[in-house]
This record gives structure tokens, C-alpha cells and sequence, in this order.
């Protein structure tokens, strides 16, 4: 082992579990690792403003009618994965500041994510991202500066170690850049889902993706994909995407996404769910999560894609990216109005969802067709956490 790498710990056990239904419930195993997802990155301080009628106009003062603090970057995604019940680590950098020690208590406390791989690093101030929601898109200003590298960085300060063991990983790609963590974690078993950025250089080279050699599933939106492939249709970007990693998942906005499975020759589409959306921050992660929980799950390909598209057209009926995400009670409560609407649409939607039948748990709250058990629900669960216009109220006397 060279001195530039180190491998991490194991956390001392299990990451906490958020009372709800486990998606896993049916596939675990003795001797399985104890932790289902990990992913790294970097966590934002996230202030959201919504009900914006246009854009800012420059030299003028624009009001929002909303406005809503939450844990972002990488956040989204962890907190997006913890509330569908999987076991989730984050190892991430957090300032010592205000902003930083609640994205801390939010994600470790409020979420049950485990940060035994995170740090706290003294007189690093948190990065900040100001959204602003209008007209179905949003746009961000960021303000950060690059933590400093812990001790024993694996490839540059991206990862603090190879990760112990897990189910599976979440890597957002560089283009240009590897990740070498990916080819360790891969090495030890886990499943690696990836999706990737905006690339500023322009190049929108294939080669600067080398990483997906260590891949199972890639999830770029459809203006990523056909960059990269040089096509003109999503559809077909997807397909020349699955000479390159076994699975490629093409997410195309309001049209739904689509899927070409390499190691079997399927391909599914699904439709997207019209919603009236408050804030879309964070859906990406939110639609990745939900697909890395259904892959995890050993659902169909187009339940996954499916159950994918529920979870993100969900979360942007919220303020904000990471405690917009739903969770197994907002799911079921969406399924109970589908079942019970008696409309042409609501129809359509039982057929593509129907798998949820045997994935919920019965009115009378014992398990599913799956098996998969609820004991671990209790009679009255605590609402999800919303963003908040605010952070720092004291608590009073």
C-alpha cells in the first residue's frame, strides 16, 4: 500500500435506519456489509428563494415570496438515500462555523446518515449556494473555497480513504479527473452509480469519463448524454452509452427518462409525473437515489425508472434539495390518492406503479407480498424536515 492511500475504517456498526420501511428488507444476508450506500463530496449551506416571477433584472431589487434554508451539495443526495431507508455513510468536510454544525446535526441527528468518515475542520468557513426558483428552473451562486486535504488523502483530497465495504456508491464525475476510490471500492464489491457535471471545458470528450470502467450505471440528463455521444436523440445517446458501462439511464426531464441495459439488451421508458413543481433543486440526486434503491432492491428496470421519476417529481413539490426529498410515508400517501382517484389519468398511473402494492406495507401495517416488513414504523412517525427560512433560533428557556 503506498503512502498516498489509506483505507477507512468500518463505522463501529450500522448506520441508523429512519423508522420506515426497508427496501432491502427482501435481499439481505447474513455477513452483508453494514452499510448500504457511501458517497463523498462536498456539503453547501443551501438558501432557497421561490416564488420569484422572473429572473433578476440587474440594477433592480427582486422579492421572493418563499424562502427556505437546507444542507446541499453532496447532502442531497445522502439525505435522499437515508430516507428511503438505506444505510447510508458520507464522508465530507464540514466548517467549525454556524451553517456548519447544522448541516451536521441535520444530516447525523435529523436523518440518521452516518458521518463517522466525516470531519470537522477548524477555520474552514461552509461553502454557500443561493437558488432562486422560477419558471420551473432555478439558478445558483456559490460561494466556497477548497477544504484542505485530511490526512492520508486518497487521490488528491476527493476521498479521505477507499471506502470499508458497502452495497453500492454514488459518485458525481469530473470530467478529466479520476476518482481513484472507485476502482478500490469496485475492487471490494460494491456497486458503483455515477453521474456527472456540466462540463465548462467544452470538450465533452468520452475519454475525460474514464472512471466508468469501474461503473454499473450511469445517469446523466439527455442534454449530457448527447454532448458526449455526438448524437442529436437522447434515446439514441443512451444506447451508445451501454458500449461504455452495463447500465446507462438517460433522464429526460419532462418527458420521463429511458434506460438501455447492456448486459441483457432491455431498454424501458417511463413517463415523467406532471406535478406543479415549487423548487426543482436537488430532483437529479433525488431521481438517482430512488433508482440506486429499486437497482439495490433487485427491482424490474422499469420500476426502477419508474419508482425514480415518483421520488423526484416528490421532492419538487418542497423547498430545497436534501429535505425536499420524500420519504416512505409521503410515498404511500401518494399511492393511497392515486388508488382512490377515479380518473383516466389516476388509471394510467396504477398500471405503471403497481409494484408499490408489493413493495408497502398493508393498511393494517403488516408486510407486503415482498416481505419487505414495517415493524420498524411507529404508530405515529415524525414528519419528514422541511427547509426552514431561517437557521440559529434559540430555543426558548
Amino acid at each position: 500500500m503506498n503512502s498516498g492511500r489509506r483505507d477507512v475504517q468500518p463505522p463501529a456498526g450500522p448506520a441508523a435506519v429512519p423508522p420506515g420501511l426497508d427496501p432491502l428488507a427482501a435481499v439481505r444476508r447474513d455477513g452483508d456489509p453494514p452499510t448500504d450506500v457511501y458517497l463523498t463530496g462536498t456539503v453547501f449551506l443551501d438558501i432557497i428563494f421561490t416564488g420569484l416571477d422572473s429572473a433578476p433584472v440587474r440594477g433592480t431589487e427582486s422579492w421572493a415570496r418563499g424562502m427556505g434554508s437546507s444542507p446541499g451539495g453532496v447532502a442531497n443526495m445522502a439525505t435522499a438515500l437515508a430516507r428511503l431507508g438505506l444505510r447510508t455513510s458520507l464522508a465530507a468536510a464540514f466548517g467549525d462555523d454556524m451553517y456548519g454544525e447544522y448541516c451536521w446535526e441535520a444530516l447525523e441527528q435529523g436523518e440518521g446518515i452516518d458521518l463517522a468518515l466525516s470531519r470537522k475542520i477548524p477555520g474552514w468557513h461552509s461553502p454557500v449556494t443561493v437558488s432562486m426558483a422560477y419558471e420551473g428552473e432555478r439558478t445558483m451562486v456559490s460561494h466556497g473555497h477548497e477544504a484542505p486535504p485530511p490526512e492520508h488523502a486518497f487521490d488528491g483530497g476527493h476521498a479521505p480513504g477507499c471506502p470499508p465495504p458497502t452495497r453500492a456508491c454514488v459518485a458525481a464525475l469530473v470530467p478529466g479527473r479520476r476518482e481513484g476510490w472507485l476502482g478500490c471500492a469496485a475492487g471490494r464489491g460494491s456497486r458503483i452509480f455515477a453521474d456527472v457535471g456540466w462540463d465548462d471545458t467544452g470538450r465533452w470528450d468520452p475519454t475525460d469519463l474514464a472512471d466508468l470502467e469501474h461503473c454499473e450505471a450511469f445517469l446523466p440528463n439527455a442534454e449530457e448524454a448527447m454532448r458526449y455521444t455526438r448524437t442529436d436523440c437522447p434515446r439514441a445517446a443512451a444506447r451508445k452509452l451501454a458500449d461504455l458501462v452495463p447500465l446507462a439511464v438517460v433522464t429526460l426531464g419532462a418527458e420521463g427518462a429511458y434506460a438501455v441495459d447492456a448486459r441483457t439488451g432491455e431498454s424501458a421508458e417511463v413517463p415523467a409525473i406532471a406535478v406543479e413543481a415549487l423548487d426543482p433543486t436537488g430532483a437529479g440526486d433525488v431521481f438517482v437515489a430512488g433508482f440506486v434503491t429499486g437497482t439495490l432492491a433487485d427491482w424490474p428496470l422499469a420500476d426502477r425508472l419508474s419508482f425514480a421519476g415518483l421520488s423526484a417529481a416528490l421532492s419538487v413539490q418542497e423547498f430545497g434539495g436534501s429535505l425536499s426529498a420524500p420519504g416512505w410515508t409521503e410515498i404511500a400517501a401518494w399511492w393511497s390518492r392515486v388508488r382512490a382517484c377515479d380518473t383516466a389519468a389516476a388509471a394510467g398511473l396504477r398500471r405503471q406503479y403497481g409494484f408499490l402494492d408489493a413493495v408497502l406495507p398493508a393498511p393494517d401495517g403488516t408486510a407486503g407480498p415482498s416481505g419487505a416488513a414495517d415493524a420498524a414504523r411507529p404508530a405515529g412517525p415524525a414528519p419528514l424536515a422541511r427547509a426552514v427560512p431561517t437557521i440559529g433560533f434559540r430555543r426558548p428557556a
